[in-house]
């Protein structure tokens, strides 16, 4: 077998990490530290559940006050959400 280009290991990891599966998999798994990231540790403290299935975003809340006040919001986390994970992760926010 002849080689007609050398690639270094950062390139060859870059590209794996662009696939459309794995680049979603990454984002799961960064979900709880971006969802830290865009409500801030208070919030992110009195937020119990966090799951994403079927790209629906399940979020459970102590705070009846938070719960109302990130109901409102929805639609904004969930875009937020998706332009820092850079793909289309969460398509709806359910917040419970």
């Amino acid at each position: 077998m002849k080689r007609s280009k050398t690639v270094t290991v950062g390139e060859l990891l870059d590209e794996f990490f662009q696939r459309p599966y794995v680049a979603a998999k990454v984002a799961e798994g960064r979900l709880r530290d971006t969802w830290r990231e865009i409500v801030g540790p208070a919030a992110d403290a009195e937020t119990t559940e966090l799951r994403l299935e079927n790209h629906i975003l399940h979020v459970r809340i102590r705070s009846s006050i938070l719960r109302n006040e990130l109901f409102y919001q929805r639609e904004a986390l969930g875009a937020e959400i998706n332009r820092r994970s850079k793909i289309r992760l969460v398509n709806a926010v359910i917040i419970r």
